[in-house]
């Protein structure tokens, strides 16, 4: 293993959890608790549809759910989602065989005991600045910002960078143009 920026210079995907990740943690049920409202942030979506635009897959796994967080990751063009899930390293473990990906070229991003076995898996475990204890031990990386406020971009961004791959292009989340 090499220091962290030479291995993100080789990473080729990055999975990702969503609530204390690409949230706060925090949600609203709705419709009777079969959808919830969660607070994302713009520049966490944006790299996230942006790695996807320059060719990196990028997987969520999460045991949350609802047809919101669904048409967002839809909309951001996640490569592949498992929502609902109880059993993470077997979604990783099919994501990984289904995109022929090396799990040591790969960045995992959690924030809490579910995801530790993953991050263990991996050869890049990142997480947020206020994840939990166990996780900040286990990761790599522990980002200057908390989940929900910039978390992901940070890592997304420093990927690509190292990559020459950021700031190609001033296309949007949907593909249009910036003026």
């Amino acid at each position: 293993m090499a220091n962290f920026k030479e291995d993100i210079a080789l990473c080729k995907a990055f999975i990702s959890d969503v609530d204390g990740v690409m949230t706060d943690g925090g949600i609203m049920p709705i419709d009777g608790g079969k959808d919830f409202l969660r607070q994302y942030n713009a520049k966490d979506g944006y790299a996230i549809a942006y790695a996807v635009r320059r060719g990196y897959k990028v997987c969520v796994i999460s045991g949350g759910y609802g047809e919101l967080l669904e048409s967002r990751l839809q909309r951001l063009g996640v490569t592949k989602a498992y929502l609902g899930c109880m059993n993470k390293i077997e979604a990783m473990e099919e994501f990984f065989s289904e995109y022929k990906l090396d799990s040591a070229t790969t960045i995992y991003m959690g924030d809490d005991i579910p995801d530790l076995e993953c991050m263990a898996r991996v050869g890049i475990p990142v997480c947020p600045a206020d994840a939990c204890a166990e996780v900040q031990e286990a990761a790599r990386y522990v980002s200057e910002f908390k989940g929900g406020r910039g978390a992901v971009r940070d890592i997304i961004e420093q990927t690509l960078r190292a990559q020459d791959e950021w700031a190609k292009d001033c296309m949007g989340v949907i593909g249009v143009a910036s003026r």
